[in-house]
C-alpha cells in the first residue's frame, strides 16, 4: 500500500483542522474518586482550559505545574469524574503499563503558539 491509501489516511485539510498549540500548565490537582486523572489549568494563549489527563500514576500533580506542552484544543469536551475535560495534552508512549512522555518544545515559545 502506497502512502496516501488505506485507513487511517487523512488528507492536509484534515489535518489543518486540528487547533494543536503549546500550553502552560498553571495548576494541577488529583481528582478525588480517581487514581488515574489529574486535572489541571492549562493556558493556552489568552484562554485557561481544565485538561484531565490519565497519568497519576506516573505523575505528582505538582510536577505537572510550570511545563510547556502540546495541546490539542479544538477536541470535542469529555467528561470524566464528573468534571469536563476542554482538550488533550499529548504524549508519546500511552501504552497500559508505559509512561507517558509529555511532548513539549525544544526552546521556550510563546505561549498559544500554533504547532505547524
Amino acid at each position: 500500500m502506497s502512502p496516501g491509501e488505506g485507513e487511517g489516511i487523512v488528507s492536509f485539510e484534515e489535518f489543518s483542522k486540528l487547533d494543536i498549540r503549546v500550553g502552560r500548565v498553571l495548576k494541577a490537582e488529583p481528582v478525588p474518586g480517581s487514581r488515574k486523572l489529574i486535572k489541571t489549568i492549562v493556558d493556552v494563549g489568552g484562554e485557561e482550559r481544565q485538561i484531565l489527563v490519565g497519568v497519576a500514576k506516573w505523575y505528582k500533580p505538582e510536577e505537572l505545574i510550570g511545563k510547556l506542552v502540546i495541546v490539542l484544543v479544538n477536541l470535542k469536551p469529555k467528561i470524566m469524574a464528573g468534571l469536563a475535560s476542554q482538550g488533550m495534552i499529548l504524549a508519546a508512549g500511552c501504552g497500559e503499563d508505559e509512561k507517558p512522555v509529555f511532548l513539549t518544545v525544544e526552546e521556550p515559545v510563546k505561549v498559544g503558539s500554533k504547532v505547524c
